[in-house]
């Protein structure tokens, strides 16, 4: 059972504060946890889970805003972390994203969706479908009828029929002239590649996504055509476990609308579509630098969005840096970015220059991390393939849509 949800600014300020049961949280707990994340750093605020001296809390951190819970008894741990996380996408979805402004904005929506969403401590209501017929979602429209008419609430008179229902995620019998239904697989890659080029570390973290607008109480099953290649996987809550522990199918009926249908983990990846190839000689108080940048492993798609960014040394006094392909900008805190956009035909992009060091220095004894970014539509480089989407009751006309996205997430290269 939470006791009370605070919501942190990345100052430490408390934007937003709503006990949930009758025994008040006093604010001094965010100030012993704002202490120790000063005093700490990020290794503190990477601690789902923490133990003060009078409460438990639970900490999730979104687009710089904390979202912190507290509670003095014993309860599931993961379900504070899922609740919190739970609250963050609602907001984000309901406000167009997270931040500072947007919160105290949406002030009263906020305490409105929070209500809602738990009751004395235990989570409620968390699907977004049925929080937006009881909640509506703030518009120029409401917010000017507030105004004039002095009411500033969004919750609406009648409940919402699906609320009684076993399936709770589902609009109560919704109904579309055009029936359809879009999947995509949306990847990000993460890897590690040390200062040999060797491939340290390679796997991807996607999502199934999709999008859904069928009539009725539509039944759906997806298949994949090599399942077995999927590690730590985490299903909506729409998802029928036996006949995925069975068969490794997705039996369920959809929300309406977009949902993350799935999440997974593919490890232990043998290859990187891109290389990066850097090298930095230092002597005499200056630091040489070159990178290549190409294609490894052609996907079969076009790869764009190429970027190259890495953080120049603290040591580093000036830069002249340039490149025969895309623009090359140092930001203010001494940021290197090279936007490469996509790899020409007829060259390979390199980046080129000097880095001047500090007086007292000779070599350069600290090396930069390069953080590498791409996209590549129509792709899952994990090799993933859906095998077919079926519909047990089918409308008369149903139109079905695949699509594929792979993009770079941690992906860092030494040098």
């Amino acid at each position: 059972m939470l006791q009370c949800i605070f919501l942190l600014s990345d100052s430490g300020e408390v934007m937003l504060e709503k006990q949930l049961t009758g025994h008040r949280v006093d604010r001094s707990i965010c100030d012993w946890f704002w202490d120790h994340v000063i005093s700490q750093g990020d290794s503190f605020k990477s601690q789902p889970v923490i133990a003060s001296p009078t409460h438990y809390l639970f900490q999730v951190v979104r687009e710089g805003i904390t979202f912190l819970a507290c509670t003095q008894v014993e309860m599931p741990p993961l379900m504070g972390i899922e609740f919190l996380c739970r609250v963050s996408d609602v907001l984000s979805d309901y406000l167009g994203g997270l931040n500072e402004d947007v919160i105290k904005d949406n002030f009263v929506i906020v305490y409105e969706l929070l209500d809602e969403m738990i009751d004395n401590g235990f989570p409620l209501t968390t699907e977004a479908n049925i929080l937006r017929e009881m909640i509506a979602p703030p518009n120029i429209v409401s917010k000017v009828l507030s105004v004039v008419t002095g009411n500033s609430s969004n919750v609406s008179d009648t409940l919402p029929g699906a609320t009684g229902s076993c399936i709770p995620w589902r609009a109560a019998e919704p109904k579309y002239a055009n029936n359809e239904v879009y999947v995509d697989l949306v990847e990000e890659m993460d890897a590690v590649i040390n200062r040999d080029g060797a491939l340290v570390k390679c796997e991807v973290y996607g999502e199934v996504q999709v999008n859904s607008h069928l009539s009725g109480l539509p039944d759906l099953t997806l298949s994949f055509a090599n399942p077995s290649i999927l590690d730590d996987v985490r299903f909506h809550p729409c998802v029928r476990f036996r006949p995925w522990e069975s068969h490794q199918v997705l039996s369920f009926v959809p929300p309406d609308g977009e949902f993350k249908l799935m999440s997974y983990r593919i490890k232990k990846l043998k290859s990187t579509p891109l290389y990066v190839k850097p090298q930095l000689t230092s002597d005499a108080g200056k630091c040489r630098v070159n990178v290549l940048v190409g294609i490894r492993n052609d996907p079969g798609k076009t790869i764009d969005s190429i970027t190259l960014e890495f953080q120049l040394p603290p040591c580093i006094l000036s830069a002249d840096l340039n490149s025969n392909h895309g623009t090359v900008n140092i930001l203010g805190n001494k940021i290197c970015s090279w936007t490469i956009g996509r790899i020409p035909k007829d060259k390979t992009p390199s980046l080129s220059g000097t880095l001047l060091l500090e007086t007292e220095l000779e070599r350069l004894h600290v090396f930069p991390t390069f953080r590498v970014g791409f996209r590549i539509m129509g792709v899952a480089l994990s090799g993933l393939q859906i095998d077919k989407l079926d519909l047990k009751t089918a409308p008369s006309r149903l139109y079905k849509g695949f699509r594929a996205l792979t993009r770079a997430g941690e992906f860092e290269v030494r040098s």
